[in-house]
């Protein structure tokens, strides 16, 4: 009975009005809203792999429903609803605590219910989180919608997360344990943005899937991205290195053509965000620093290295 009585004791909390049937039974059930598509994605992380083996479980939990609100924002989409998978090498009471309500601050921040999921024992520590959202019929921002001519601009800050990870306990930790997914820029950026992507495994990888999709090629201005302090005092080849080939920012990368950037603006003068790039029709992906040329050799997140 471990398995039930871990879903009663930590997983199992009355849901929002909008979910019909929840936690408890072999399905949960939701009514979708009119007019709206469902949106679904999911992601897993591994003890030791996505994560360091001694994370706080708060964090652990924060991040695991974090990283997938993300990628419902990149198309969008208003989060609803996650599924919750965890397999555990062993009971841990303490753990569970901590990671269940890093979990629930995280759903409860973007107004998100847990419904349902599945729990078992495992020699490694793995949790896959599915998460649900909704858009207006039509809406989405896919990968694919990317024009010539169109701005290239990113939310936040970028690179901070890799550079926390090689450098344990700096203040930067907090944005590799605590990711903000940007769901309100997300829903924004419907009707204006060409086409989005969050960055997960490197602003230069991910960039690489929307001209891939789009069949379009892109620069980037160098000077113009966007750094934290700590990134800003080192030389100019880590700078790059951290922010375009490293992982775990869940920044939001979007296209948006000129007359939708300054609507944008005018609407919202202080949106978190920078232009740091033009999309072209060489189909190749090209980096310039105050416009002189810069060759750069660069690996994204591989999930299988």
């Amino acid at each position: 009975m471990a398995e039930f009585s871990i879903i009663d004791t930590y997983f199992n909390r009355p849901t929002s009005a909008s979910v019909d049937l929840g936690v408890g039974d072999d399905s949960a059930l939701l009514t979708p809203p009119p007019q709206q598509q469902l949106v679904i994605c999911a992601d897993t992380l591994v003890a030791g792999r996505h994560f360091p083996l001694d994370t706080n479980p708060h964090a652990i939990g924060w991040k695991s429903v974090a990283v997938n609100l993300s990628d419902l924002a990149a198309m969008g989409a208003t989060p609803h609803s996650i599924l919750l998978a965890l397999s555990l090498p062993q009971i841990d009471h303490d753990w569970l605590k901590a990671f269940s309500q890093g979990l629930y601050d995280c759903c409860d921040q973007f107004g998100v219910s847990l419904i349902g999921g599945d729990t078992t024992q495992s020699p490694h520590l793995t949790i896959t989180v599915t998460a649900l959202g909704w858009v207006e019929t039509g809406k989405a921002v896919p990968r694919t919608g990317a024009k010539v001519g169109d701005l290239i601009c990113v939310s936040g800050t970028i690179g901070d997360a890799a550079f926390a990870l090689q450098n344990l306990g700096h203040p930067l930790q907090k944005r590799l344990d605590y990711p903000t997914p940007r769901c309100q820029l997300g829903t924004t950026l419907k009707g204006l943005a060409n086409s989005m992507i969050d960055v997960s495994d490197g602003l230069a990888q991910d960039l690489g899937h929307i001209l891939k999709g789009s069949d379009v090629g892109a620069t980037l201005e160098l000077e113009k991205l966007p750094l934290s302090p700590a990134l800003q005092d080192l030389n100019h080849e880590k700078q790059w290195q951290y922010a375009l080939a490293g992982g775990d920012d869940y920044e939001l990368c979007f296209t948006i053509s000129p007359q939708h950037y300054a609507q944008l603006l005018e609407q919202q003068p202080d949106i978190n965000i920078t232009r740091i790039g033009t999309i072209t029709e060489n189909k190749t992906l090209s980096f310039q620093y105050y416009g002189d040329e810069v060759m750069l050799n660069l690996n994204g997140y591989q999930h299988f290295a």
